[in-house]
C-alpha cells in the first residue's frame, strides 16, 4: 500500500514537472514573439522568474531520487540560459562610491510617481514630495532622467522645476501634455552640463503623455545623447489592486475580476510592443554615444526589453546582483526601470536605492566614455 502511494506520488510529481517545464519554455519565447499576436505568451513571460525557480527546484528534487528525470529540468534551464542571464545578475557587490572619478558621468533614472503628494495642502503621504526632492539633492548625479514628473507654474500647486534647478541643474528639457489646469506631467532630463539640442517623439495614442525624449549634452570635449522614456503602463487603479487581492482569496467574482485585470495587461503589452520598436529605430540613428534611461513597465524577459536593449549594456547586469526589483508593489520580481549605455561607454558602478519615497526605486550609475 505504502509503495503504491509512493509510486502514484512520483507519477503526479513527474506530470507536474512536465507541465512546469513546458510553461517555462513557452515563457522563454516572450522576448521573440510580438505581443500584438502572441499576448498569451507575453503574459506567460511575466511569470518567468517563478517558473525558473520551480524548474530549478524540480531539478534538485529529482537529482536526489532519479537523476535521469532531473535532466528534463536541467536541459530546460540550459535552453533558457539567455533569458536567465538578463533576469538575474551575479556580480559581487561593492559599496557605491559617493566620490566620482574624473571624467565619469553619473546618471540617475527615477520614476518619481508625480511626487505622490502633488497637490498643496495634501497631508497624505507624509510629505513624500519633500522626501523625493531631498533624495535627489543627496543622491543625484550629473544627469537626472525623471519619469512621471509633475510640475505647475500655478501657485496652487508646485513648481518642481525651480526646486531641482536650485540644486545645481541649470539645464533641462521637459516633455509634457498640459491638461488645461496648469498641471504638467511627463518625462524630464536635468543636467549640470550644457544641453545643446533636444528632441521628442510622441508615441501613438492613447499613450499621451508618454514620449521618447532626448538631450544632446556637452560633457567636457564629448557630446552624448541621453534618452529617457516612460512606456505604456497597465494603468491599474485602486479598485484593480483590490480586485487582485480578492482574486487571491478566490471570491465569488473571481472570473469577472480576473478578466478585467487581464484585459488591461493585454492592452498594455500590445502598446509597448509598438513603442519599443519606435525607441529601437531612433536609438539606431543616434549620431552620438547614447544613454537610455526609463521606466519600460516591462521585465527583462519581454519583447519590450529585448527590442529596446539590442546590443546596449544594461547597467544592472554589468554591476548588480540578484533580480534587482525596481517597482515596490505587486511582485518582488518586477525590474522594470533601466539604465542602458551603448558600447562607447564603460559602466564603472551601479546602485539601486531601495527607499520607498516613490513606488519605484531610484537607479544611478557612473559611466565613462571610451576614447
Amino acid at each position: 500500500m505504502v509503495i503504491s502511494i509512493r509510486k502514484t506520488g512520483k507519477k503526479v510529481l513527474f506530470f507536474c514537472n512536465i507541465i512546469i517545464v513546458v510553461a517555462f519554455l513557452l515563457s522563454c519565447l516572450a522576448p521573440v514573439l510580438n505581443p500584438s499576436k502572441w499576448w498569451l505568451i507575453a503574459f506567460l513571460g511575466l511569470g518567468f522568474p517563478f517558473l525558473f525557480m520551480l524548474v530549478a527546484a524540480f531539478a534538485l528534487f529529482w537529482a536526489f531520487l532519479r537523476k535521469r528525470i532531473a535532466w528534463i529540468s536541467v536541459l530546460a534551464l540550459l535552453m533558457a540560459w539567455k533569458n536567465i542571464t538578463v533576469s538575474f545578475a551575479f556580480h559581487k557587490q561593492h559599496p557605491f562610491s559617493a566620490i566620482k572619478n574624473d571624467g565619469d558621468i553619473r546618471v540617475v533614472s527615477w520614476n518619481v510617481a508625480r511626487f505622490i503628494e502633488w497637490k498643496k495642502n495634501n497631508n497624505k503621504g507624509s510629505q513624500q514630495r519633500l522626501k523625493i526632492l531631498e533624495q535627489i539633492k543627496q543622491l543625484g548625479g550629473d544627469i537626472l532622467c525623471l519619469q512621471e514628473f509633475f510640475h505647475s507654474p500655478d501657485s496652487t500647486y508646485y513648481n518642481n522645476i525651480d526646486k531641482i534647478q536650485a540644486m545645481g541643474y541649470p539645464y533641462y528639457y521637459f516633455s509634457y501634455d498640459p491638461d488645461g489646469w496648469h498641471q504638467y506631467i511627463g518625462s524630464i532630463i536635468f543636467s549640470r552640463f550644457p544641453i545643446i539640442d533636444t528632441g521628442m517623439v510622441r508615441y501613438f495614442r492613447p499613450s499621451m503623455p508618454e514620449a521618447l525624449i532626448y538631450a544632446d549634452i556637452r560633457c567636457g570635449n564629448d557630446t552624448v545623447r541621453v534618452f529617457t522614456t516612460h512606456l505604456q503602463s497597465v494603468q491599474f487603479r485602486k479598485n484593480d489592486y483590490n480586485a487582485m487581492e480578492k482574486v487571491k482569496q478566490v471570491e465569488d467574482s473571481f472570473f469577472v475580476k480576473t478578466k478585467t485585470v487581464l484585459g488591461k495587461v493585454k492592452k498594455a503589452l500590445k502598446y509597448r510592443s509598438t513603442q519599443s520598436q519606435v525607441v529601437r529605430d531612433i536609438l539606431d540613428n543616434s549620431p552620438y554615444p547614447s544613454i537610455l534611461c526609463g521606466d519600460f513597465n516591462d521585465i527583462p524577459n519581454s519583447y519590450t526589453y529585448f527590442t529596446i536593449r539590442g546590443d546596449m549594456q544594461d547597467a544592472f547586469l554589468q554591476k548588480g546582483f540578484g533580480i534587482g526589483r525596481t517597482f515596490s508593489s505587486l511582485s518582488p520580481t518586477l525590474r522594470i526601470d533601466y539604465i542602458f549605455a551603448d558600447d562607447h561607454f564603460t559602466i564603472k558602478q551601479f546602485q539601486r536605492i531601495a527607499k520607498r519615497n516613490s513606488d519605484h526605486y531610484m537607479l544611478r550609475a557612473d559611466l565613462k566614455i571610451i576614447h
